[in-house]
């Protein structure tokens, strides 16, 4: 078991780094790093990588390699999702980064990206008998995950994440009623077998992880005055308090949104089409409840490793 190893998941939106150290029995995580990328900006659409979020890309991983040389740290392990698996200069992007910073990127199938995202999860939420879908929004790709503590039940990765979403139906700002229908309506085609699941399944919690939902998170906090513990697995969320958060993302602009307590610039342009894919399911199935995993694809890495 090595002493120390840095994940590094390479998301379309934002690149996060997680150091963590074996204590005996498990890793421990002892830092976290994110850095908004945005690989996906300006070519998500067409399937290419654009020489931009290509310098993007190098600049955040050089940053994220200092950091792990200065913590002694030998095992690398680097995901590369949505916007890698899918872009036509993908794996010529993951060899420019080789070359570059000495990270070797291990492109994952959106199945193998929504197992981790549920190991994670399971780290840091008890989720029990009940039956929960979990959702991980990514920049690319949207992952859900329908199970409990013991098992999967359905997982699947839909490639409709929240740059694809920005880029096609959010053209004008404040988002209007017309361009939500056509989102809506792309939702109610693309997700088909996903509803098909969530009325065989009946899923009575919704748990969602990091990203749009850490921020949703924070402006709930915000608005109630609840203080957070660094780093904890769980945060706290309502549907009450999402559906109050929706209707104010819905008639704000870009500026407006960014003075919301509780919103931060990295999340401020997908969070209106996160949301919206958001309200979809819950206008489609009754939830009991809503929840905020602070864990997901890197923890899964981690927990993996623990079970090797």
């Amino acid at each position: 078991m090595d002493k120390k190893v840095a994940v590094i998941d390479l998301g379309t939106n934002t690149f996060h780094l997680l150091l963590a150290e074996w204590d005996g029995r498990r890793y421990r995580i002892i830092r976290r790093e994110s850095v908004a990328a945005k690989i996906g900006v300006g070519g998500i659409t067409r399937g290419i990588i654009v020489e931009e979020g290509i310098s993007r890309a190098l600049e955040a991983l050089k940053i994220f390699k200092a950091i792990i040389e200065e913590e002694s740290i030998g095992r690398i392990l680097a995901f590369g999702t949505s916007a890698f698996r899918n872009a036509q200069n993908g794996k010529a992007v993951a060899a420019q980064i080789l070359q570059q910073t000495g990270i070797e990127v291990n492109i994952i199938s959106g199945d193998q990206e929504a197992d981790y995202i549920y190991k994670g999860i399971r780290e840091a939420i008890p989720l029990g008998e009940e039956t929960s879908l979990i959702i991980d929004i990514g920049g690319g790709s949207v992952e859900f995950i329908i199970g409990n503590s013991h098992e999967v039940f359905w997982k699947h990765s839909f490639e409709i994440g929240g740059q694809r979403l920005l880029e096609r139906f959010h053209q004008r700002d404040p988002i209007p009623p017309e361009e939500v229908k056509k989102l809506n309506d792309y939702l109610s085609d693309a997700l088909k077998p996903l509803l098909e699941q969530i009325g065989k399944w009946k899923p009575s919690v919704l748990i969602g992880s990091s990203g749009t939902f850490d921020t949703l998170s924070d402006i709930h906090c915000a608005r109630y005055g609840l203080l957070q513990q660094p780093d904890a697995p769980e945060t706290p969320l309502t549907l009450p308090s999402f559906y109050e958060t929706f209707a104010l993302l819905l008639v704000k602009d870009r500026a407006a949104r960014l003075l919301i307590p509780g919103m931060i610039v990295m999340r401020v342009d997908m969070i209106v089409v996160a949301c919206c894919l958001i309200k979809f399911l819950l206008d489609r199935h009754a939830f009991d409840s809503i929840r905020v995993s602070s864990y997901s694809l890197k923890e899964g890495v981690l927990a993996s490793l623990q079970s090797q």
